[in-house]
């Protein structure tokens, strides 16, 4: 094998890492948008039931300690 064909053949090998690679970010987009839309809805439940219990501050209001 020349060395024309091993960089070919490297090259598309990294081709299909990248393409795999790629995938596998966009999927993870995908469920981090979908988590991140539960969570802020999860977070206007709670402040919901914190108001209806006579709570003063939603903790939807409130920042967390480490910000």
């Amino acid at each position: 094998m020349n060395t024309l064909e091993q960089l070919e053949e490297k090259i598309a090998h990294l081709t299909r890492s990248v393409d795999d690679l790629s995938d596998v970010v966009a999927r993870q987009d995908k469920e981090l948008a979908l988590l991140t839309r539960r969570v802020a809805m999860l977070m206007e439940r709670e402040a919901t039931r914190e108001l209806d219990a006579g709570g003063s501050v939603p903790l939807a209001d409130q920042r967390p300690p480490h910000w």
